[in-house]
């Protein structure tokens, strides 16, 4: 107790002392890598009250190195942040959140052994949660005037799931980053000419990612590194989830919702299905005999000729009671839908992502080239396929994004909302139907990709260029039509681009 009130003392003071001194701005740098010191200070001296420490210090060289970053660009950032203020000061504080989140996983994988999948996903959910509120932060804010920064680490901070990723989660994080450009290109664009310190700060956010790189290739190249020895990593070690929040529950492989039915059989068996078609086609086959059968109606039961059936109801009027309360049935419709479990499972020859729910890091890898991909309903996650496979779908999903190899097929984008997709390898056709919100990122290598789109808007196509960054093509969604004399002539109209 009297370490901690020693640390927590020549912390302050400091602090006081260094206020003096420097500006606001270089005092956040300053507090932070105070604070990782002292920090530094507790774990080695306190532990549990005065006992043993561990020989080597309760902060291995992993820890170390990625308190380096911290105090680095992660702090630059944050300094940046600050001198611009507003929305983008606010999203730099989640992200420190973030990133100490973060560190305390770091610390307790340092000294434990890798714990069970239900203990690791309670272990990430700090940065899973710190993540959410990045990226919703972003939404709600849709109308800043520094919008492009907030768009720029929403679409990034996924990056920070790398510590689950395996085997490549430096690949990962360059992804993620890469993904960042989009809107940081847009703000040097902005402010190149106006404010050197918005360009500034689009260099320091862009190395937290690059230092991140250099740090995963040296510590962990295939996985988060856990200790060797010591005892099993437990759920308490998340310590800061209390102040961050719970994640959303794992994705369990659960069984995919009903198929629907194209062969007009609702549960019978084949047999009682063409039974029933014979019967039908022989009672058409009657002819003017097939009225023979029909129950004459006296003329005192028949509701048209007789008003008072209608007001005081009869047996015919019955069937209409069940539409008496259809409020209950159609509440109730999208309340088993939401109780879908997420999927994630290899059925044959197709893989079925399905309700997914804020899973970041989805990764399919051991593909085959006839395997297709079909994703139904997966919102705010992110889903890598690997390899070469045949086709993949994206079906009603909101605000996913998907990162693929190579597809020899086609690419299906149907009833979706903000999307977006990366290609790293090839693909011949990518079809959008329906969508609102959608951005390609095409590779070198899919140059010649032909996109075909309908009814869909907010669709752009983003093309590399020799220096690596993206230029932003937006697809036509207005056409002018004219008679020529002979044919109809359509082209694409002025303001659409």
């Amino acid at each position: 107790m009297e370490s901690h009130m020693y640390h927590y003392i020549v912390h302050t003071h400091i602090t006081q002392c260094l206020s003096n001194l420097v500006g606001m701005a270089e005092l956040a740098s300053l507090v932070q890598r105070l604070e990782l010191a002292v920090g530094r200070l507790e774990a080695v001296s306190g532990g549990s009250g005065g006992g043993s420490s561990s020989s080597p210090g309760a902060v291995s060289a992993y820890v170390e190195a990625y308190d380096a970053i911290i105090t680095g660009s992660v702090a630059q950032y944050l300094t940046l942040s600050q001198q611009i203020g507003g929305d983008v000061q606010k999203h730099a504080d989640m992200m420190k959140q973030a990133f100490s989140c973060q560190r305390q996983l770091l610390v307790t994988a340092s000294c434990s052994q890798k714990p069970s999948d239900a203990t690791f996903t309670a272990l990430l959910a700090p940065v899973s949660k710190v993540t959410q509120q990045v990226q919703t932060f972003r939404e709600q804010n849709r109308s800043s005037p520094h919008f492009n920064h907030l768009s720029a680490v929403s679409d990034s901070v996924p990056a920070l799931g790398w510590v689950a990723m395996a085997p490549k989660p430096g690949p990962y994080v360059k992804e993620m980053q890469d993904a960042a450009q989009f809107y940081t290109n847009r703000v040097l664009k902005d402010f190149k000419e106006k404010d050197a310190k918005h360009v500034d700060w689009v260099k320091a956010y862009l190395s937290i990612w690059t230092d991140l790189q250099n740090y995963i290739k040296q510590y962990h190249t295939t996985g988060l590194a856990w200790s060797k020895s010591g005892p099993l990593a437990s759920a308490s070690g998340a310590a800061p989830a209390p102040a961050c929040g719970a994640p959303p529950p794992p994705p369990p492989a659960g069984p995919p919702p009903p198929p629907m039915d194209f062969g007009g059989s609702s549960g019978g068996g084949g047999d009682q299905g063409e039974d029933n078609r014979n019967a039908l086609f022989a009672a058409l086959n009657k002819g003017a005999d097939v009225t023979k059968g029909l129950k004459h109606v006296p003329k005192d039961q028949m509701t048209h000729k007789n008003p008072n059936l209608r007001v005081q109801g009869s047996p015919v009027r019955t069937g209409a009671k069940p539409f008496a309360s259809p409020k209950p049935a159609a509440t109730s419709a999208p309340a088993a839908a939401r109780k879908l479990p997420p999927v994630l499972e290899l059925d044959g020859k197709k893989w079925k992502v399905e309700n997914q729910e804020g899973a970041q890091g989805l990764v399919i890898s051991d593909t085959e080239l006839k395997q297709v991909v079909y994703a139904f309903k997966c919102n705010n996650s992110t889903l890598q396929i690997k390899g070469k496979i045949n086709s993949i779908t994206l079906d009603n999903c909101k605000k996913l994004g998907l990162v693929f190899d190579d597809v020899v097929g086609i690419i299906e984008v149907i009833n979706c909302r903000d999307v977006k997709i990366q290609v790293m390898g090839k693909v011949p056709t990518i079809s959008i139907n329906k969508t609102d919100g959608c951005h390609v990122y095409l590779s070198k290598d899919s140059l010649e990709c032909e996109i075909v789109s309908a009814k869909s808007s907010e669709m752009n196509i983003l093309v590399p260029g020799k220096d690596g960054d993206f230029t932003e093509l937006p697809v036509p969604e207005q056409f002018k039509t004219v008679w020529d004399g002979s044919k109809l002539v359509t082209t694409c109209t002025e303001i659409a681009g």
